[in-house]
Formats: structure tokens, sequence, C-alpha cells
């Protein structure tokens, strides 16, 4: 068994009517601090939103989904934020939000293997 290594995650969701309360899940962003290392990556199945009553297009929905991707990666598109490190890149895009992208309160973890753990958490929580 490797180093074991703390890392936090949160679930990106879509919210259509932030009033109803519901949403579907359609991203996983991860940060591991030690390893100055952080990973967001989307999926939208068109399906669920309409389950839930998507308010929104969806070419306007995976633009704005862009940004977390962006954002994670250090993309220079991604404004200011994607020059900051790591683990403040995670902290921005895990901020509380009133609008339809949200993402769920930080859950941590530990794992020897940061890029095997977002695989299975996002065929988890995502797929």
């Amino acid at each position: 068994m490797g180093e074991r290594l703390v890392y936090e995650y949160a679930v990106i969701r879509y919210v259509p009517d932030i009033e109803r309360e519901e949403f579907v899940n359609v991203g996983l962003v991860m940060m591991c601090k030690s390893r100055r290392w952080i990973r967001a990556q989307v999926k939208v199945v068109p399906e669920r939103l309409a389950a839930v009553g998507a308010a929104h297009r969806l070419p306007d929905i995976e633009r704005q989904l862009l940004t977390f991707t962006q954002t994670a990666e250090g993309n220079a598109s991604a404004g200011p934020v994607g020059m900051f490190p790591p683990e403040e890149r995670f902290r921005w895009l895990t901020a509380v939000k009133s609008s339809c992208l949200q993402t769920s309160r930080p859950h941590p973890g530990l794992t020897d293997d940061p890029e095997a753990e977002f695989a299975r958490l996002f065929s988890r929580l995502v797929e």
C-alpha cells in the first residue's frame, strides 16, 4: 500500500429551480492539496435534465460547466481564478452559490491513488 493522501471532493449539480430543491449530478471536482492536484470532469445526460424539468438549454448548461473544468485545469481562459493554487481553485469552485450550477459540500477521504479514486467516485456519483 502506498502513501495515504488526504483528498476532498464535491459533486457538481444542476439545479433547475432552487425552491424545488431538486438537482441532477453532472460532474465531480476533487483536490489533493499535498500533491497540488485538482481535477474536474462533467457528464450531462439530457434525459436526466428532462426528468427534473431543466429550465435551461443544454448548450448553455454545457458552456457554464466548461468553467469548472477550465478552472480546475488552471486554464488562462478561466480568468484570474485559473491562476490560483489548486486548493484555492477548489475552494472557489465549491463555494456556496445560488445558481443553476452548484456543488455539494466538500467531503474528505484518504487514498493512495487520487486518479483511481476520482474515477471510482465519478462512476458512482455521476455516471
